[in-house]
């Protein structure tokens, strides 16, 4: 049985994701408009994968037969003053993701919940590629942005994913 200081706080979580969900598509658009095809492709990606963590998360609360509820989500920053201010938000927003995940860890270790803590060691590794994923991004976005064709090609070359992770826990509705 799922621990409830676990389902209550994993409720909060799905938000969370969702949340970065909608603002890792607010950058996309920025990028788009800008006509920066490769940066605007990376962030629709990145929006993709957070729908996809709250997704495994329902999916975990249903599986468990515990009750999913689906919080409030706040508005996004929508306006950004250059092409550096979305990479320097999106790390912040990583950074803030790892510390939300690593609470729900430690939730379900105090509260003696296996299944749970298990769970959440796959998204414990996945926060340490998406904050290095950005730190990496953010500093050649900073010693280029004065040249954005040199962004276009790391991002091209770097940043593009590869298959999906077999060892990621299944998404609701896929």
């Amino acid at each position: 049985m799922v621990a409830d200081r676990f389902v209550e706080q994993l409720n909060v979580q799905i938000g969370n994701e969702l949340a970065a969900h909608n603002q890792y598509l607010a950058c996309a658009v920025y990028y788009d408009d800008l006509t920066l095809p490769q940066m605007a492709a990376f962030f629709y990606r990145q929006a993709g994968e957070e729908r996809d963590h709250a997704l495994m998360m329902v999916q975990y609360l249903l599986d468990t037969d515990a009750k999913v509820e689906f919080p409030a989500v706040p508005a996004v920053v929508n306006s950004f003053e250059d092409v550096v201010a979305p990479v320097a938000l999106a790390l912040e927003q990583e950074k803030r993701v790892t510390d939300q995940i690593n609470e729900l860890y430690r939730i379900a270790r105090e509260e003696i919940d296996f299944a749970s803590e298990q769970f959440m060691g796959w998204f414990i590794r996945e926060q340490v590629e998406e904050v290095a994923t950005m730190g990496d991004l953010l500093a050649v976005v900073t010693r280029n942005r004065d040249d954005l064709e040199q962004i276009e090609e790391f991002v091209a070359r770097e940043a593009t994913k590869g298959d999906s992770d077999p060892t990621a826990p299944p998404i609701a509705g896929a």
